[in-house]
């Protein structure tokens, strides 16, 4: 039992120095690496429990969504599309609507008189 217990705080010991090493400056909190490489060291378990739950930074998790226990096999509808929404103020829109009605009407007259043209 004790060579299993010296086993499991080796091994702890060994995953938190790789991963102190492997982690980037910007995700070690409170100390520094050096500082936390050598806490581990000194004291294999307390160090290992110490840089696992206060010295790394944990991504953040996102919530999985969940299924009906019912029906494991079905999966979650579909979102509804999203309107997207008009920032433009309803003068704004009126003048657009406008302008576009206008760029109508000069094409109309465009394409009439283009016909003129090639009729006459």
């Amino acid at each position: 039992m004790p060579l299993l217990i010296s086993l499991l705080v080796v091994t702890v010991m060994i995953l938190a120095i790789v991963d102190i090493i492997l982690r980037d400056q910007s995700q070690v909190k409170h100390l520094p690496k050096p500082v936390w490489l050598i806490l581990v060291i000194l004291m294999p378990l307390l160090g290992s429990i110490l840089w696992f739950a206060l010295g790394r930074e944990w991504p953040e998790r996102q919530a999985a969504p969940r299924t009906p226990q019912f029906a494991p096999w079905a999966s979650a509808p579909p979102a509804p599309p999203t309107m997207r929404r008009e920032h433009r103020s309803t003068e704004q829109q009126l003048a657009d609507l406008e302008r576009e009605i206008e760029e109508e009407r000069l094409r109309a007259e465009l394409a009439r008189r283009r016909n003129e043209q090639t009729d006459g």
